[in-house]
């Protein structure tokens, strides 16, 4: 965890501030597919991972029952990896993503499946935004407020985290249900994340927030 000297630290320079969650949230699970909970697999990302995706479930279960959208996303490449570009040149890992070649793992993990009516968004590259149609989805549908999960934390995770604030919805990373193959990079992005561009919060609170919301409805 980070000490109160640095958590002060950012605040006098201006870091730190909430924002307010919105009134029409949505889910969006990034990347919870059994490669990063898979031992045979070059993502596999141990017991954070396996946490993150306790959490997810539990956060998934939640939203479900404030019948709020919900949104997966996974990766998948063509043959070969072209369409990988720079980002599977930097991470040849990436390449378990290719199409035949390694189906068990590409599937979504078990208790975080798709269910009928959800959205899936496949993707290429880190943030979920990124060459998708995530943010006219979000958009169409009226949403000010993204509840994210997924894998990892210092990886797509925080890359949608950003892209999320950048195209003007709030940003709520759920601590958690994210999670990474080591707690240090797990904490100083989530960190980063509440100084500059999102609220972090833990399931309980993101619990609450729903269930407060099917309230009021």
């Amino acid at each position: 965890m980070v000490d109160d000297t640095l958590v002060e630290n950012y605040a006098r320079g201006g870091f730190m501030h909430a924002l307010a969650f919105g009134r029409r949230p949505a889910l969006l699970l990034v990347d919870l597919v059994e490669a990063y909970f898979s031992e045979g697999s070059p993502l596999f990302g141990g017991e954070g991972c396996r946490q993150a995706l306790r959490g997810a479930t539990e956060l998934l279960g939640a939203a479900r029952a404030a019948a709020i959208p919900v949104v997966h996303t996974n990766v998948a490449y063509q043959p070969g990896g072209r369409d990988g570009g720079v980002f599977m040149r930097k991470l040849p890992a990436l390449a378990v993503f290719e199409a035949g070649r390694h189906p068990e793992f590409t599937g979504f993990a078990p208790g975080v499946a798709p269910a009928p009516g959800e959205t899936v968004i496949t993707k290429q590259y880190a943030s979920a935004f990124f060459g998708t149609s995530l943010a006219a989805t979000l958009t169409s549908s009226g949403i000010d407020t993204v509840l994210i999960g997924g894998v990892s934390t210092s990886g797509c995770v925080r890359a949608t985290a950003v892209d999320c604030c950048q195209h003007g919805f709030v940003p709520v990373v759920v601590r958690d249900a994210v999670g990474d193959r080591a707690q240090g990079p797990h904490e100083a992005n989530l960190f980063d994340l509440q100084a500059k561009y999102a609220e972090v919060v833990d399931l309980a609170a993101a619990k609450a927030y729903l269930t407060n919301l099917a309230g009021a409805g």
